[in-house]
């Protein structure tokens, strides 16, 4: 896949665990919400319908009862090899219209499950629709946060 360093967020990493316990995590809802946010943040609620076009959810609770949630759908799933999801569509690819809040739909995540030694090369690739919206991920700490969270799916891939 070709980067463009304007709008693409790339985190590559070799993680201690195989493809198929990162997939677990990845992709089981119970899982995925012990992992997902930099703490105090986590991830309340979350639905994975793992198909084409399958229901991607989220929600998301802070320590002062923030509550945030992420609608979007699959774009393409391969078990324990890719994992494709965007906020720019709903289930069956329903367009999403931007919530009020001036952070709309933001971008496509292309995560790759790979073999390397006993553990999995995982990359995740943030697509943002635009240089802007990547640019105020990046000021927000996206990479930073990412970070956190791929050491947490490590851990917790460690002891599945």
């Amino acid at each position: 896949m070709k980067i463009d360093p304007d709008r693409d967020i790339v985190i590559d990493r070799l993680l201690k665990a195989p493809p198929r316990l990162v997939w677990r995590c990845w992709t089981e809802p119970e899982l995925f919400c012990q992992w997902y946010l930099p703490k105090p943040w986590r991830v309340s609620e979350a639905v994975m319908d793992l198909r084409a076009g399958g229901r991607f959810f989220m929600a998301t609770s802070g320590e002062d009862g923030q509550r945030i949630a992420n609608e979007g759908s699959f774009l393409e799933v391969v078990p324990e090899r890719k994992l494709v999801f965007t906020d720019l569509f709903g289930e069956d690819f329903a367009p999403i219209e931007a919530p009020d809040t001036g952070f709309g739909p933001n971008f496509t995540a292309v995560l790759t499950f790979a073999p390397e030694g006993s553990g999995t090369r995982h990359r995740a690739v943030a697509r943002h629709r635009s240089a802007a919206d990547a640019a105020a991920n990046r000021e927000m700490g996206f990479m930073e946060g990412w970070a956190i969270v791929t050491d947490q799916l490590e851990e917790l891939a460690a002891t599945l």
